[in-house]
């Protein structure tokens, strides 16, 4: 009688300790995958284009000055003839109200571009105050329709160059071609990304920006406002 009830208990434990060995796999695989992706975002963020001819190299807000001199870099490798800048408005056009002057970001960068030798009519600022990246592509794509061109070279930095291509690709691709192109001299690590907090918040910022990118930009809806394109010096 004991030996057969022995013999019971080790049939039923038997398909217990299989599905635990399953489960324990299934875990560690699962683990296993997510540390290869997690550990591959910073590679996968990043997603230049060759360069090519285009009608204009736009220079996206942020970094400055190292996203207008490189702009300058390719304007003088004779990528493009003219040198489009954005204005990211919002806090200067607060400050102008309060009757404080303060130097908006495309006034920087034109400085920059004049100092590395852009000739003034080459350097053209997009009317449009933008707020974000999907303010920016709008004016960009806007600007190269009304043109009649076919290409643009977009300036960012690195771990943001998927997204741009991202947004432009889903939401702008009808007005013409994007080329992504990166600072040479950005000091983000796509295989290390991890260890420094400037690249872990990149990445974190990139990251839930494609989310927001494919979930349909839910948050904050994209505006079209008509975009004039308008030739400055140094201010």
């Amino acid at each position: 009688m004991g030996s057969t009830q022995s013999k019971t208990q080790t049939i039923t434990r038997l398909p217990l300790g299989i599905f635990a060995w399953i489960l324990g796999g299934l875990t560690l695989l699962g683990v296993t995958a997510g540390l290869v992706i997690l550990l591959g975002v910073g590679r996968w963020l990043v997603r230049e284009d060759a360069m090519e001819q285009a009608t204009a190299i736009a220079v996206l807000s942020g970094n400055t000055p190292l996203r207008a001199l490189e702009a300058a870099r390719l304007y003088h490798d004779g990528y493009a003839k003219e040198i489009w800048l954005t204005h990211p408005g919002a806090t200067v056009d607060a400050l102008k109200a309060l009757g404080i002057g303060y130097p908006s970001e495309d006034d920087v960068n034109t400085r920059v571009l004049r100092g590395q030798g852009v000739p003034t009519n080459a350097i053209k600022v997009l009317e449009s105050s933008i707020v974000n990246t999907s303010d920016e592509l709008d004016a960009i794509s806007a600007t190269l329709k009304a043109k009649g061109g076919q290409k643009v070279i977009v300036v960012t930095n690195k771990a943001h160059t998927r997204r741009v291509h991202i947004l432009w690709s889903k939401y702008f691709g009808s007005r013409g071609e994007v080329i992504t192109h990166a600072v040479s001299d950005d000091e983000f690590e796509p295989a290390h990304w991890w260890r420094t907090s400037g690249s872990l918040t990149q990445v974190t910022h990139e990251v839930l920006g494609i989310m927001h990118a494919w979930a349909g930009m839910p948050v904050h809806p994209i505006a079209h406002p008509a975009t004039a394109v308008v030739a400055v010096g140094v201010r």
